[in-house]
């Protein structure tokens, strides 16, 4: 019996989210839609401007990362995750530390850390719920080989990697690393693609864990798109089934399509006022894994999962409550 469901290995940053409006995004020059990776002095440059602009301050601060979002749902939903990481000894770090051991998920972290700062995400959201991020990543920048923990990978039912990886040489090694372990291990893997702009920039990467084997992929139609080249689902389909054994692309408010190696299986989108989509990716790759990792199919997972990222959708921040967890799968 596995020690573990899922083993995630991703950036670790704690969130600062805050409403704002096209006209912001253009003043502070920043690409609406997608994840822009900036230094610290763009962060407090984009910070200053929001406490100017916006002086009722920031809707809500969590812990985040787009693996550490997936791990806390899949150990909200029972199942059991361990997330590789690297966070500094700040006080930023220290709060993802206890955010984390709260959620109940296992990490390689330990009160012996670094000294530096801790990657923080900016996250801002319009009134048409699009969210624009700016991500500084601080210690996580320099994640590496030595944050894994073999022994939990190889005794895991499933390798999750973080797409935005590929945008950190060492952060890379330690994904090539991971997926390494899990298949000489017989540990199946599975990758997110993260977001269009890293396909974009970083195919090069993708093609090599692609190209090594993956189990299961999760994308969106945009980095779908990116990444074959094709243009509409069922091209995109029809691509995807090339390059790796099981994949989902997730359609926003008009659900998934899943292919379980066999069959295509459609996921039909449940409706929801959005205000905010940080996270919905995240969250219904942790339902789907939870799902597998009890048994279920691809048809009950696809359900469950775009029914959570639905409600998560209609509020603030990148993850739910265990309230909400619990209210949803009664």
């Amino acid at each position: 019996m596995n020690q573990y469901d899922v083993y995630g290995i991703g950036n670790a940053l704690v969130d600062t989210e805050y409403e704002v409006d096209d006209t912001f995004l253009d003043h502070a020059k920043l690409p609406k839609g997608i994840m822009t990776l900036i230094e610290e002095e763009d962060r407090k440059r984009i910070t200053r401007l929001l406490e100017q602009e916006y002086t009722q301050g920031a809707v809500k601060q969590s812990g985040g990362g787009s693996a550490a979002n997936t791990m806390v749902i899949v150990s909200q939903l029972g199942s059991q995750a361990f997330y590789s990481c690297k966070v500094a000894a700040d006080s930023t770090g220290d709060f993802f530390v206890k955010d984390l051991s709260d959620a109940g998920v296992d990490t390689n972290l330990s009160d012996d850390r670094e000294q530096g700062a801790t990657g923080q995400c900016i996250a801002m959201v319009t009134p048409d719920a699009e969210r624009t991020m700016t991500t500084c990543l601080g210690i996580t920048n320099f994640l590496s080989p030595r944050e894994l923990n073999p022994q939990a990978l190889k005794t895991s039912s499933y390798l999750y990697i973080e797409g935005y990886l590929v945008s950190s040489s060492t952060g890379f090694q330690a994904a090539v690393e991971a997926q390494e372990i899990a298949l000489t291990s017989g540990v199946p893997v599975s990758l997110t693609l993260s977001d269009p702009a890293m396909v974009e920039n970083f195919k090069s990467n993708y093609d090599q864990l692609l190209n090594k084997g993956i189990d299961l992929l999760f994308c969106n139609h945009d980095e779908a798109r990116l990444l074959t080249g094709a243009d509409s689902v069922e091209d995109c389909v029809t691509a995807l089934k090339e390059i790796c054994k099981t994949f989902i692309i997730t359609c926003g408010k008009d659900g998934s399509v899943a292919f379980d190696g066999q069959d295509l299986v459609t996921g039909t989108g449940v409706p929801a006022k959005a205000v905010d989509t940080t996270g919905a990716g995240d969250i219904f790759a942790g339902a789907f894994l939870h799902c597998l990792c009890q048994g279920l199919g691809f048809s009950e997972a696809n359900q469950l999962a775009n029914k959570f990222a639905a409600k998560l959708v209609t509020r603030f921040g990148a993850r739910l409550t265990q309230e909400e967890v619990e209210a949803l799968l009664k």
